[in-house]
This record gives C-alpha cells, sequence and structure tokens, in this order.
C-alpha cells in the first residue's frame, strides 16, 4: 500500500481545514515546497497536493506554487483541485504530475471525463467526496445526491489510475478513518481505491491495507506529530509482508 503525504494548499501556503470547512484552517507552514522536500526526505513516493483555492473557484490559483514543488522534489506528484477542463489537465502534465484528480466535473460532466480517461490512459484519478452518503462536489460544499459506491461503479470501466474516496466526516479529526466504507469501496470495483480521512496512528494504515485498500493519504497528523511518516511506510509495509 502506498502512503501519500498531503500538502493541501491555500493562499500559497500549506494547510489543513477540519471536515473539509474553509472557515476552519490550521496553518502548517509558510512554504509548501518547504514541507515537500521534507516529505521525500522522510521516505514518500508520491505527494498527493491539492489547491484547495482552486477546489472552490475552479481556477487554479496555487498553480505556480504546485510548479515550484515539482521543480525542488524528485518523487512523484498526485494533484487535486480545480481540475475541470483539458487545458489544466495538460498543462499539469506538461509540468510533469503524474497524476490528477478530478472530483467536481467527473460527477457533473461524467461523459466528459470518460473522454479525458480515455485520451489520457492512468493520468486521471476519480475523485469522491462523501458526506452523509452522498457524493459532494464544489471543495465539498454541494451535495450531488448520488452515492459513492454507484458513482464508482459507473466509472469502473474507465482507464482510471486509481479512485481516492474521501470521508468528509472523518478528514481532519485525528479520529480514525471509516475503514468500513473503504473496504466496502475496495470490494465494489476492481479500481485501485485511496483511502482519505482520518488516518491517524499506524495501525490506522494497517487496517486499510488488510481491508484491501491500494493506498491512504495522511495529513494532519503528520503535521501535529501524532505519527511519523515513518511509521505509517512501516505499518503499510508490515501488513503486505
Amino acid at each position: 500500500m502506498i502512503v501519500y503525504p498531503a500538502i493541501d494548499i491555500r493562499g500559497g501556503k500549506c494547510v489543513r481545514l477540519i471536515k473539509g470547512d474553509y472557515s476552519r484552517e490550521l496553518v502548517y507552514g509558510d512554504d509548501p515546497a518547504d514541507v515537500a522536500e521534507r516529505w521525500q526526505a522522510a521516505g514518500a513516493r508520491v505527494l498527493h497536493l491539492v489547491d484547495l483555492d482552486a477546489a472552490k473557484s475552479g481556477q487554479p490559483t496555487n498553480l505556480a506554487t504546485i510548479e515550484r514543488i515539482r521543480q525542488r522534489v524528485t518523487i512523484d506528484l498526485q494533484v487535486g483541485g480545480g481540475i475541470r477542463d483539458e487545458a489544466i489537465i495538460q498543462r499539469y502534465l506538461d509540468l510533469g504530475v503524474r497524476q490528477l484528480v478530478v472530483g467536481t466535473q467527473a460527477v457533473r460532466q461524467p461523459e466528459w471525463f470518460a473522454q479525458m480517461t480515455h485520451r489520457f490512459p492512468a493520468r486521471l484519478v476519480a475523485g469522491i467526496d462523501a458526506h452523509a452518503g452522498q457524493v459532494a462536489t464544489d471543495g465539498w460544499t454541494q451535495a450531488s445526491g448520488q452515492t459513492p459506491v454507484a458513482m464508482a461503479q459507473s466509472l469502473e470501466r474507465l482507464p482510471l489510475a486509481a479512485i481516492v474516496y474521501t470521508d468528509i466526516a472523518t478528514d481532519g479529526m485525528l479520529q480514525g478513518p471509516n475503514v468500513s466504507a473503504m473496504a466496502q469501496m475496495a470490494a465494489a470495483v476492481a479500481v485501485p481505491i485511496i483511502a482519505s480521512g482520518g488516518v491517524t496512528r499506524p495501525d490506522d494504515v494497517r487496517r486499510l491495507a488488510e481491508a484491501g485498500v491500494a493506498g491512504c493519504i495522511v495529513g494532519r497528523t503528520l503535521y501535529e506529530g501524532h505519527m511519523t511518516l515513518e511509521e505509517a511506510l512501516t505499518a503499510a509495509e508490515s501488513a503486505q509482508s
């Protein structure tokens, strides 16, 4: 299982939102590129970057910051937030970003998203964010009326790189992930599932790996010292041995 350290960017800074609430922000660093170098040095294989401003507005507000990260680290980058047209997909890929997470447009324009997955096979990740049993869009501010598993199954035949499945209720809460929901999603589709939300301790990483999840995104717990990245990586490795 791959462990993805998260770098959420808002206003050019490294932050975390509590339950996706833009009014509940924690700032963890003035320069996300410095944070990226720290996670690379600690053993990360991939970084999960989110442009939070773009997730809400649809405009790539922090593109320059992400470009600076790409210049400063050599490991793969997975980027999400405001990926809503082919031009921005191409721009990020030209920067050397490995994978792009598409959430809102995958829900609102499924035909367009299907076309993009065929145009860029194995480079796009579907972002499925769940709140109260429904898929949420627009930076987690709007409910779609669609269930997460139903959406995942509708996307299963596309040439996706993966699905990032976020449980908004646990995100940033440091109370553990929704393992049962992640296991249900992993069992429902053949696409690799990357779990996001609530991962706090090494045991959380282990349980997700044992549930069949292909990866997990780890954020606030790393920044506040509840778990080191080395501990998370060791837990992921031990679950597969």
